[in-house]
């Protein structure tokens, strides 16, 4: 065997051993990156207004969470609480996947509108520093009086601080 031969063995190990340090840490980072409240921004775009201010998240455990939002915007304030079931994707650490979805009671000069927000997105927690971020798919289902109405292109990002 010549010696190109052999390093080529040592090269195929020292890469599996490496694979499996990479894979072994990344689990090691995947359990640590939970985290139990986040707070932060909120911001609803897509068809129609840009809405945007403070929003709230809890984990009532590693699966279940609420998001709380009041958001602003064209003359208008939405109140949204929202319910979200997540989930683990494995091999990438820190990140989520999550379904839910809520009532928004949006309030304007003269009135008032209600809506369904279902939901789905990926929340990412920073491993070691206190930030999360959200982007979800949350369309709209007015349910007004004459009509009801479907809005579904509507998005939302999420920048928040962990603790």
């Amino acid at each position: 065997m010549n010696l190109y031969s052999q390093n080529i063995k040592i090269m195929r190990k020292l890469f599996l051993l490496a694979l499996a340090a990479t894979v072994f840490s990344f689990s090691q980072v995947s359990a640590q990156s939970t985290y139990k409240n986040a707070i932060g921004l909120g911001i609803d775009f897509g068809d129609g207004a840009t809405l945007v201010g403070p929003s709230f998240k809890h984990f009532f455990n590693s699966n279940n969470a609420i998001q709380a939002e009041v958001l602003f915007g064209d003359h208008v304030t939405f109140i949204t609480p929202l319910y979200q079931y997540h989930s683990p994707i494995s091999g990438a650490a820190g990140l989520q996947w999550y379904l839910g979805g809520g009532p928004s009671v949006g309030l304007y000069d003269g009135g008032s509108d209600f809506y369904l927000r279902p939901m789905a997105g990926l929340d990412y927690k920073v491993n070691g520093a206190p930030l999360a971020f959200a982007f979800d798919w949350r369309p709209a289902i007015y349910l007004g009086d004459n009509d009801s109405n479907f809005e579904a292109a509507r998005f939302g990002i999420g920048f928040r601080y962990t603790f």
